[in-house]
């Protein structure tokens, strides 16, 4: 029998997918590496099948990298502390303490499209309920976030992403303890033919940043947190100045951020807790 998925066809006996893993370095420029492992896929919704899913993967990555410190983030993951860092769960309270919202209602809420949002109320919204609200696939080209009134471009890719699960992971010191127990991440539900962003590469950046003690820069200013992931893909600051020019094509029509809000440097720590998002 075979099944489609992604263009293609699979038996459903002997089916095989190829996922990333990401790793975290401690060492050189790149703080993260992503590695295709090769793995038998168990077709079907429910969490026994994606659980065997992600047996199978952790069996064939321990023998690709020689580590058995792997962790799935994810809300299937057979690991209590690899639920609770899913962003569907991983929590964000504000400073004042006025609102309590999930990583995931956060970024679905941050998007700003070429004819909508951000829609703020998807704040107040459960994970789930906010990733699946139709606005965000009805609303045209994504073409930035604007989180907390402060925009951010759609390039790196997964920056705004990295830097929200980032902040919000430095905050809950226990979890961010005990993730730096492993080394390699994976996100059974990750697909890299569908979406960009992926909670398994932000864990592996973090852990990385955290064992480098650089966790500072994502912790003080946006700008240095950009210049931080831009050098570490090997960019130098003429490409990082040349962006800051050319930005405004990622944002909505009719917006023109000034030049002091997009390049200012914050001169105090700017963190989540420090903002009202609503």
């Amino acid at each position: 029998m075979l099944i489609p998925f992604c263009g293609r066809y699979w038996s459903l006996y002997d089916t095989k997918f190829g996922r990333p893993v990401f790793i975290s370095t401690n060492i050189g420029e790149h703080f993260v590496t992503k590695k295709i492992v090769e793995f038998k896929w168990f077709p079907g919704m429910s969490i026994g099948q994606k659980q065997k899913s992600i047996d199978s993967l952790h069996k064939m990555t321990r023998i690709s990298i020689r580590d058995q410190r792997i962790l799935e983030i994810s809300s299937k993951s057979m690991q209590p502390l690899g639920i609770k860092l899913s962003a569907f769960n991983l929590n964000i309270t504000t400073k004042t303490g006025n609102s309590t919202f999930s990583v995931e209602s956060a970024y679905q809420a941050s998007k700003v499209f070429q004819n909508g949002g951000p829609y703020t109320d998807l704040l107040s919204k459960p994970s789930k309920e906010a990733k699946r609200d139709s606005r965000l696939k009805n609303s045209g080209p994504l073409k930035c976030y604007n989180f907390s009134k402060t925009y951010w471009s759609l390039y790196p890719p997964t920056l705004f992403y990295d830097w929200l699960y980032i902040n919000a992971l430095s905050k809950h010191k226990k979890l961010a303890s005990e993730i730096t127990q492993y080394i390699a991440f994976t996100d059974i539900e990750f697909n890299p033919n569908r979406s960009v962003n992926c909670q398994a590469h932000s864990a592996a950046l973090f852990v990385s940043l955290k064992n480098l003690g650089l966790l500072t820069a994502p912790l003080s200013s946006k700008n240095k947190f950009i210049e931080l992931i831009l050098q570490s893909e090997g960019l130098d600051n003429s490409n990082i100045n040349n962006h800051s020019v050319d930005q405004s094509k990622f944002f909505p029509n009719g917006f023109s951020p000034s030049k002091k809000s997009s390049s200012e440097t914050i001169k105090k720590p700017l963190t989540l807790w420090d903002l009202n998002p609503v």
